[in-house]
């Protein structure tokens, strides 16, 4: 088993042992990782990168596991390959912006 499949394993079973994969819909996975990248926005709203990371690194940590724990069910939920869709998208990534 990948290090991600271990991750999207243990994100589900949290989940399912709350009886929370009910309210884990494709809409609102989507909304709650854009709500979620907000709060991460909102460390660096006003000031300069260190000076976020200065005040707000722990809670910048948390933002970005919530953006990635919402990530990862939606994933799951959609039965997508994380490892395969990044991949593929740093293809697409490579043709649109290439080096020089």
């Amino acid at each position: 088993m990948s290090d991600i499949q271990k991750l999207i394993t243990l994100v589900n079973e949290f989940r399912d042992e709350r009886n929370w994969r009910q309210y884990h819909n494709p809409k609102d996975l989507a909304i709650s990782i854009s709500i979620e990248a907000a709060e991460l926005l909102e460390d660096f709203q006003w000031i300069n990168s260190e000076e976020a990371l200065k005040e707000n690194k722990e809670n910048i940590r948390e933002e970005i596991a919530d953006v990635l724990i919402y990530s990862l069910m939606l994933c799951s939920d959609l039965d997508l390959d994380v490892i395969e869709i990044v991949e593929e998208k740093m293809v697409k990534n490579g043709k649109k912006y290439p080096v020089g």
